[in-house]
C-alpha cells in the first residue's frame, strides 16, 4: 500500500540489514549517505510516490513476523505512526528505532530546526505497540555511544512532545544502568550517562540540543568524553 524506504548513513551493519530487508520486501528503496537526519527523511518523502511511506533505519533488523501492510484510518493519514523496537543492550521496548509510517507532505515541510525529527513532522502521533524490529545500534564503540547519547539527551531534556514523565524517567534509568554485559554495553551506558548530563544541562538551550543531529559534532564530543 505504501512505499518502503531504508535510510542509512554510517551504520556499520547497514549493508547487511539492507540486504535482509530487500530480500524479503523487494519493493524497498534505499536512501543512503544524505547528511542530516531531517534531510534524509525529506529526500525519502520527495522520492515517494505514495501519500505515506515507511521508514526503516539503517541499524534495524526487521522482525520475522512484521509486514508493511498496516491499514491507515482515513482520519489518521496525517499522523506519524511509530512501531515499537527491541533494544538489544538493555531490553527496553518502545518507539526508539522503530519502523515509522510518515505522511509525505508533512515530512517534506517539517521543521528542520527541531532536535527530535519524528515529533517535528506532525502534531498528530500514534504509537503502535507491536515490535517491528531490533535496533542493532551496538556494533562498535562510537555508534553505540552515539545512539545512547542522542536518545538520552532527548529523554533528559524532555524535548519530545507528549512525554510521560514517569515513563521517561524509567527509560532513562534503564539506559544508564542496564546491559553492561551485552556487546558494547559499557559504551551504551557511558553514552547514556553523558547524554543524560548534556540534556539536563541544556534543556532550555535549543541550539545546544540541535547538536545531537550533527554527526561531526557528535564524533568530536565522543572523543572529548573518552579522553577524560
Amino acid at each position: 500500500m505504501f512505499e518502503i524506504f531504508f535510510i542509512s548513513y554510517q551504520e556499520s551493519n547497514a549493508d547487511e540489514n539492507w540486504a535482509k530487508l530487500k530480500s524479503k520486501f523487494p519493493i524497498a528503496q534505499r536512501i543512503h549517505g544524505v547528511k542530516g537526519i531531517h534531510q534524509a527523511h525529506i529526500a525519502a518523502a520527495k522520492q515517494s510516490l505514495t501519500k505515506m511511506f515507511y521508514v526503516v533505519d539503517g541499524d534495524s533488523v526487521i522482525a520475522d513476523d512484521f509486514n508493511f501492510n498496516y491499514e491507515v484510518n482515513k482520519l489518521e493519514k496525517g499522523h506519524v505512526h511509530v512501531w515499537f523496537s527491541q533494544n538489544p543492550v538493555n531490553g527496553l521496548v518502545y518507539g526508539y528505532g522503530g519502523v515509522k509510517l510518515l505522511p509525505k507532505l508533512e515530512t517534506i515541510n517539517m521543521d528542520v530546526t527541531c532536535p527530535d525529527m519524528t515529533t517535528s513532522i506532525s502534531k498528530h502521533f500514534k504509537a503502535i505497540p507491536t515490535i517491528s524490529n531490533v535496533t542493532v545500534f551496538n556494533t562498535d564503540p562510537f555508534n553505540t555511544w552515539k545512539s545512547a547519547f542522542r536518545e538520552c539527551v532527548k529523554l533528559s531534556s524532555k524535548i519530545i512532545d507528549r512525554q510521560k514523565s514517569e515513563e521517561t524517567l524509567h527509560r532513562l534509568n534503564v539506559w544508564c544502568t542496564s546491559g553492561a554485559d551485552r556487546p558494547f554495553g559499557q559504551e551504551s551506558i557511558a553514552g547514556a550517562i553523558a547524554g543524560k548530563e548534556y540534556g539536563s544541562a541544556n534543556k532550555d538551550n535549543l541550539e545546544a540540543l540541535k547538536n545531537i543531529n550533527d554527526f561531526d559534532w557528535l564524533k568530536e564530543y565522543y572523543e572529548q568524553q573518552t579522553k577524560k
